[in-house]
């Protein structure tokens, strides 16, 4: 991990489900499992509510999409020197890759709800709104 910010870094912001934020800055060699443990040893103050007993139970979404342990920064193209948002949760395993269909048509009503979508359909189309919402 680096500790200063130039454009060979990558800026993560890290959003916990009750919605505190942390910044950190990695290298785009970082694997998210890494990162995870970074973050484990690096625990921000404020956070002391969502603590975690270990590093391996944190995991990364980015984009929708659970990042498995051996990802890299630099493998998601992320632009250097910039902040990019993630957000952390604390979960035992992961599913498989592409074990749901996130990507079939979802249809929306007029306030864009979901009129019909599996839970995970739901959490996926509520994490890119809350993205979006953040940028």
């Amino acid at each position: 991990m680096t500790s200063e910010r130039d454009p060979d870094t990558v800026n993560l912001r890290l959003i916990l489900v009750s919605g505190k934020t942390q910044d950190f800055i990695f290298s785009p060699n970082d694997s998210a499992t890494e990162i995870a443990q970074h973050v484990f040893e690096n625990w921000p103050a404020g956070w002391e509510e969502e603590s975690v007993s270990s590093p391996s139970i944190l995991r990364l979404i980015f984009q929708g999409r659970f990042l498995h342990g051996n990802v890299t920064l630099g493998a998601l193209k992320l632009p250097p020197g910039r902040t990019t948002v993630m957000h952390l949760v604390a979960r035992e395993t992961l599913p498989e890759p592409n074990s749901h269909a996130v990507e079939e048509e979802v249809e929306f009503d007029s306030f864009q709800r979901p009129l019909h979508s599996t839970p995970w359909q739901t959490m996926h189309i509520n994490l890119r709104h809350l993205h979006c919402r953040l940028a």
